[in-house]
């Protein structure tokens, strides 16, 4: 697969997300290295002399006050990455391992940084030939730096740690071998260069966006589904209401469940002599909690889109005016932000879905649908356990959705005495958009299940193309049956959106 070449700077969500889901590996725009070059003959200079320069020729943290000998900047550098050296934990998947090099390589990019061409390089080959350093998922509090989980990385490229290539595990040195390559010595700043920055939460907080906003989008297609099997109003999803608040996720989500519902003859056996008033909340009120949830998602986006084209190395080589200054971009703060919000986010689509789910396979609230979407109740319990297990992962992201920014820990000899505590927001991300999946894929379930009790009536086309592609791969639950496959494969539909683009109908789009 050809690399992507990317402007530092320049960088937009659908890049990251191609190199996410898609492993895609990264070059430099070759109009990128001149500034890196210039940053690196400052730091050279910088070494040369006689002033103190932090992370160049002195100490690190509370050690920033010890005067290193020119003749020991490289072993400050190895010393600093060995040292660091401390996660724990099970390793970090893939995607997310080559996500955060290639975040690393575009805040390099920047040229602010002082590494030299060739750690630029080894990165980028890293990436291209498949060469992925093993990294514990735990160890960064997200302050100055993601120290630790960067240098894992950083080990590698000096040939220690451990790296995956072609699916088996390796000594670092071996790994970079095997795929052609070779160690790097690091020099003056490179070292403080790979570990300061705020990477590995980016990272991890882009993943769990991206899944959150797939999850969304499926969310919005089943949720219409939901409404039909219930015999819910469209109502509520009348233009001119929406435009009388303005929220623009609002009216986005009222417009998409409009098309999808477009044509339904279930809808039209009710439009008249019903009944009912009012739809509950979860029905009703689906534009207002969704659409919120996608304009908060968007916020969170637009934060991390201007962070992964940041230059968030400390310090920062500021080559137009000769200065090289410390200061505090590794700070993570905006990252914890915008991974509380996208834990908002999920946690809030999940408990209007598990609510729809609860109603459906409930005989007094369903309009008419047999107790627990079983036609034999009693003698089964259909999708009785399904609703169970949609609370209990409800309740988990509840919990997990806590915000982590205001978890502030003073490090470092009271050094580093705020932090942002971004790498546990954003790592909680992926346990919280998988317990989505799976709420959703039941509502998926019951959705369809009741559509299906209401022939001869049938749902809309949009609604009946997404209908006929579930039953490809999971039958209709006619009586009990080993329940956990069908959940796993409906989770992975939800996961995979590509369900849902059956419809044929728009679904929102990311954006900043």
């Amino acid at each position: 697969m050809t690399p992507l070449t990317l402007t530092p700077g320049e960088v937009t969500l659908a890049d990251l997300a191609d190199v996410f889901w898609n492993g895609r590996a990264i070059q430099l725009d070759p109009a990128s290295h001149a500034g890196i070059a210039a940053a690196r003959a400052q730091v050279v200079a910088a070494v040369a002399g006689d002033q103190p320069v932090y992370g160049i020729n002195t100490g690190f943290g509370k050690l920033a006050s010890v005067k290193i000998a020119a003749q020991d900047t490289a072993a400050l550098q190895r010393n600093l990455i060995l040292s660091h050296c401390c996660g724990v934990g099970a390793p970090i998947p893939v995607a997310q391992a080559r996500l955060m090099m290639a975040l690393k390589l575009l805040s390099l990019g920047r040229g602010a940084s002082g590494v030299r061409m060739a750690v630029i390089e080894l990165l980028e080959q890293m990436l291209a030939r498949g060469v992925t350093p093993v990294i514990p998922v735990k160890g960064s509090v997200g302050a100055s730096g993601d120290l630790a989980p960067l240098a894992h990385m950083a080990a590698v490229m000096m040939g220690h740690g451990a790296a995956l290539f072609e699916g088996q595990r390796y000594d670092g040195g071996q790994a970079l071998r095997r795929a052609g390559l070779a160690p790097l010595e690091l020099v003056a700043k490179e070292g403080l260069a790979l570990i300061n920055g705020t990477q590995f939460s980016t990272a991890f907080a882009l993943s769990g966006l991206f899944g959150a906003w797939r999850a969304m989008q499926s969310g919005l297609v089943i949720s219409a589904m939901s409404t039909d099997a219930i015999m819910g109003s469209t109502a509520p999803l009348q233009p001119e209401i929406h435009a009388l608040r303005g929220q623009p996720g609002q009216i986005e989500v009222a417009a998409g469940l409009r098309a999808l519902l477009e044509g339904s003859e279930i809808r039209e056996s009710h439009r008249d002599d019903d009944a009912r008033v009012q739809d509950p909340y979860c029905i009703r009120c689906q534009p207002q909690v969704t659409g919120a949830a996608l304009d908060l998602l968007r916020m969170a986006a637009r934060t991390l889109q201007i962070e992964a084209n940041a230059a968030t190395d400390n310090p920062l080589v500021l080559a137009e005016t000769g200065l090289i200054v410390s200061g505090g971009n590794f700070h993570a703060e905006p990252v914890g932000f915008a991974a509380d919000m996208i834990a908002l986010a999920v946690a809030e689509i999940g408990a209007i879905a598990q609510r729809r789910v609860a109603l459906i396979v409930d005989p007094v609230l369903s309009h008419d649908l047999p107790a627990f979407l079983t036609p034999h109740p009693g003698l089964n319990s259909g999708l009785m356990i399904a609703e169970v297990t949609t609370a209990a992962l409800m309740s988990e992201n509840k919990h997990l959705a806590n915000p982590c920014v205001t978890d502030s820990t003073p490090t470092s000899a009271n050094q580093e005495d705020h932090v942002s505590m971004a790498a546990h927001g954003a790592v909680r991300l992926g346990q919280m958009v998988r317990n989505l999946e799976y709420i959703l894929g039941v509502e998926l379930l019951c959705a369809a299940q009741g559509i299906e009790f209401r022939a001869p009536l049938r749902t809309s086309p949009a609604l009946a193309a997404v209908l006929h592609d579930l039953r490809a791969s999971i039958p209709s639950l006619r009586e009990d049956r080993y329940m956990a496959p069908d959940l796993e494969q409906a989770a992975h539909l939800v996961g995979s959106v590509q369900f849902a683009l059956g419809a044929g109908v728009p679904l929102p789009e990311l954006h900043a």
